[in-house]
């Protein structure tokens, strides 16, 4: 789940957005001020507009709205204004976390990008990963399926070639760090100072 607000670039809406859908499959439903944005064949829901959404939340964000378990409370409560009752699941964990890169070999398919083996604590992702200077027993920075970039690109689980990938590990700029190197390459992580799986501020 993902929650983004700019009242200045689109006026005073709240979008959730739950999951991507087929774009020529989707179709809406408006209640008040909420409007349903679902898949008329499968009628699973990809998000929802809330209007007029201060109204019923105090926002102090442009772009990404930082999820709270009092956030995600609030925003079900004011679509179940509005006639829509769906119980909104988030997913609270950190987005950016410390992996540690356990195994990485050649992409079959592609000269340029490694798969590697990354734990990041609670779990072990596959991460497909263009930078050169990526290495087994490192710790680096990842992204995980649903972090949103400086940018505001949403990082999603994907296919890079025929391989599955699970996040993105990222370089200094693309978290929008200050002094930021301009060469190609990831972020790599002082080991001592940093444990697997915390999250990265």
């Amino acid at each position: 789940m993902n929650v983004f607000y700019n009242r200045e670039g689109i006026g005073d809406t709240l979008i959730i957005v739950l999951k991507e859908l087929d774009r020529e499959n989707l179709t809406f439903e408006r209640k008040g001020d909420a409007v349903r944005i679902f898949d008329k064949e499968t009628n699973t829901t990809g998000g929802f507009n809330l209007f007029h959404a201060s109204k019923y939340i105090a926002i102090d964000a442009k772009g990404n709205v930082e999820l709270s378990g009092q956030l995600v409370e609030k925003i079900g409560r004011a679509l179940a204004e509005n006639g829509i009752e769906e119980k909104l699941e988030a997913d609270l964990s950190p987005k950016f976390v410390v992996g540690f890169v356990k195994h990485k070999e050649k992409h079959p398919n592609a000269d340029k990008l490694s798969v590697c083996q990354v734990d990041i604590g609670s779990e072990e992702l596959q991460i497909v990963c263009g930078a050169p200077n990526v290495q087994a027993g490192q710790k680096v920075v990842v992204a995980k399926a649903g972090a949103v970039m400086p940018n505001g690109m949403v990082i999603k689980d994907a296919e890079l070639r025929g391989i599955a990938s699970s996040g993105m590990i990222c370089s200094a700029r693309e978290l929008g760090l200050p002094n930021a190197p301009e060469k190609k390459g990831i972020l790599v992580l002082e080991d001592d100072k940093y444990e697997t799986g915390q999250a990265f501020a």
